[in-house]
């Protein structure tokens, strides 16, 4: 898979991935969840689609403040499937 262009990738953080931003190579997002219960439920969600696309976002978890860091490390940096499992994150949280 083809690392995006920095042009692509802008394009996605200013369209449908507006609550991303970008650090270095990678695409980050922090989601508050409103308990701990919650963020737990919400990692799960994300987990299981993750899994069905074979591509793992990097998650830390801090009480009740969920960041997600996605990147293909086998690439890089950025592509498509960033992308993709970006916007099936914001679909979940």
């Amino acid at each position: 898979m083809a690392l995006l262009d920095q042009q692509e990738i802008d394009n996605a953080l200013s369209g449908d991935l507006s609550a991303w931003s970008q650090d270095g190579d990678t695409l980050v997002r922090e989601v508050e969840a409103p308990s701990f219960l919650e963020g737990i439920d919400a990692v799960r969600r994300v987990a299981e689609v993750a899994e069905e696309a074979d591509h793992h976002p990097d998650i830390d978890i801090r009480w009740r403040t969920l960041t997600f860091r996605l990147s293909t490390h086998s690439e890089g940096g950025i592509t498509a499937k960033d992308l993709a499992l970006a916007g099936q994150i914001d679909g979940l949280v």
